[in-house]
């Protein structure tokens, strides 16, 4: 009776612990090599998440959290990415054609071979980013505002003369 008790008891606690865990962070996911065209993140914690290669066409990512996450390849034409936070993220290879950038912070991200064109970068905050010199001639004719959040000169973020 003693055995059946304890082992009633465990089951109770275990089931009660599991209650009590919190939901696993959307940033645990894996999106890779997904077409993902118009889907909806925004507000969003996405934080280590992967989308390396996937099709974030037209994607809606605004206000999201995608510290550390892995875009590695992707392609991010006409994404809605205003106010998102992409520090320490992985965006090398992709491709940000019209992208919406604004507000967004992408303090110390991976960007060398990523390709933005047509972005507006309007109070982006690019500090500790390395970009190709072709990318960051094109990204400082664009440059302009004050990145809400950290108060700094997209301008001088980019180290823009």
């Amino acid at each position: 009776m003693g055995s059946l008790l304890g082992g009633l008891l465990v089951v109770a606690l275990s089931f009660m612990v599991s209650l009590a865990a919190p939901p696993p962070l959307w940033g645990a996911m894996d999106y890779a090599k997904q077409s993902l065209i118009g889907a909806d993140f925004h507000g969003q914690d996405l934080r280590g998440a992967t989308f390396n290669l996937t099709n974030l066409r037209e994607a809606d990512f605004s206000g999201a959290d995608l510290r550390g996450a892995s875009l590695f390849g992707a392609k991010l034409q006409d994404a809605n990415l205003r106010g998102v936070d992409l520090r320490e993220a992985t965006l090398d290879s992709g491709i940000l054609r019209r992208a919406d950038l604004r507000d967004a912070r992408l303090e110390d991200a991976f960007a060398f071979n990523a390709r933005f064109e047509d972005v507006d970068i309007t109070g982006a905050d690019f500090t500790n980013v390395i970009l190709r010199k072709d990318q960051l001639r094109a990204l400082c004719r664009r440059a302009e505002g004050t990145n809400p959040s950290t108060g700094q000169s997209t301008r001088d973020t980019l180290g823009c003369r």
